[in-house]
């Protein structure tokens, strides 16, 4: 039994990048040697254990066979004479494809090295049609890896995929999960360029291929480390309602990521004019906003507005002063101690939608008063 740290650790230790996870590959063993060795088994679909005490996936070494169209149609195989070479064949990428022992040497069949030195992301073998995911995963490491580019012989491989049919086997889940994994790389407007240049961005994404976001807005989004919510109501804000109802309904966009996309593209332009805005234009943005119940939403819808604006041509180093003139705003109006104001209505006999005039009113005041501060002292 030999040991060998593969994937992603070996090639972002190459790349003089942060290792943050692991993964081990388990060479000429058997699952009832590694349980014996205290390996808690885990894997469903092929034989993964957990390390006793580091926790880290140790999976045995094995080969794949496409038996249906889709990433579901594999039969599996693993047993102790399938070589790290046939353990390596199955990988996606040459940079991924590439083995490290205990003592550090390297073994790198399908010249992973080459490719990182050459910034290319290049299949390993034909098997890589096997998987549609692939694909998403290839324009995932683009955004990553930003200097890279997809071989020519990768790209038409990929381009015969989406002809033949592969990716429409793809179920919504785990395109969103590629999706989202996408949108918090480096540069995501990469994987949109790669899904189009293959053509899968029409299969898997028709909406963003008829109505192309700004791409500005994503990379601004990704300069400015924004979460992931943010970063998908950048992708959705150039869709119209209906296709991006029907993009949150196929891929089953979390409730989080649709209610931002859903404000963001009803009041950014009223974001935008706020410098405009009475105190009383103001309080009802904030409520339309929901600003008082979420403010931590609402900050991240002003910087999805700001990452609009600044995603513009030529306007990047712009200012977006609405953000925190806006964030001031609402910190004003919930300096208003509703309890006080509710309790004093109640004390004339008022009560219901009579209370929430109160508040509202107070809320006005108080914003009024920030705002006609600001105005003496610019």
């Amino acid at each position: 039994m030999k040991i060998y740290r593969v994937g992603g650790a070996v090639r972002d230790a190459l790349l003089g990048l942060p290792v943050r996870d692991h993964d081990w590959v388990v060479v000429g063993a058997t699952p009832e040697a590694l349980a014996a060795e205290g390996y808690l088994p885990v894997g469903k679909d092929f034989p993964v254990f957990l390390h006793p005490t580091t926790r880290e996936e140790y999976a045995l070494a094995r080969t794949e066979r496409k038996t249906a169209q889709g990433y579901h149609g594999f039969a599996v195989h693993a047993a102790p004479d399938v070589t790290l070479e046939d353990d390596l064949a199955r990988r996606d990428l040459t940079i991924n494809a590439i083995a490290q022992d205990a003592d550090g040497v390297l073994t790198d069949p399908y010249g992973g090295q080459r490719d990182i030195a050459a910034r290319v992301l290049r299949h390993v073998t034909s098997a890589f049609a096997e998987d549609p995911v692939r694909i998403l995963r290839v324009a995932r490491f683009a955004a990553r890896f930003t200097d890279f580019s997809v071989a020519p012989e990768t790209m038409q491989l990929m381009r015969d995929m989406v002809a033949g049919g592969e990716v429409d086997a793809l179920v919504p889940e785990r395109v969103w999960q590629e999706l989202a994994r996408g949108l918090m790389e480096r540069q995501p407007s990469r994987m949109f360029e790669v899904l189009r240049a293959c053509g899968a961005l029409q299969k898997l994404l028709p909406e963003v291929d008829a109505s192309p976001p700004l791409m500005g807005m994503l990379d601004i989004a990704a300069q400015m480390e924004a979460p992931l919510p943010v970063r998908f109501a950048c992708l959705a804000h150039g869709l119209s309602h209906e296709l991006g109802k029907g993009l949150y309904q196929r891929l089953r966009v979390p409730t989080d990521c649709r209610e931002i996309a859903d404000v963001v593209a009803r009041e950014h332009g009223n974001i935008q004019h706020s410098a405009e805005f009475n105190a009383t234009a103001l309080v009802r943005l904030l409520e339309r906003c929901d600003a008082f119940r979420k403010p931590q939403r609402f900050a991240d819808i002003l910087l999805a507005c700001e990452c609009d604006a600044r995603g513009r041509l030529g306007l990047y180093e712009q200012p977006y002063p609405q953000r925190q003139r806006l964030l001031a705003v609402l910190a004003a109006a919930q300096s208003v101690a509703t309890h006080e104001v509710a309790a004093a209505a109640e004390a004339q006999g008022e009560s219901g939608a009579q209370i929430g005039e109160r508040v509202h009113a107070a809320r006005v005041a108080a914003v009024a008063a920030v705002a006609t501060l600001a105005a003496a002292h610019p």
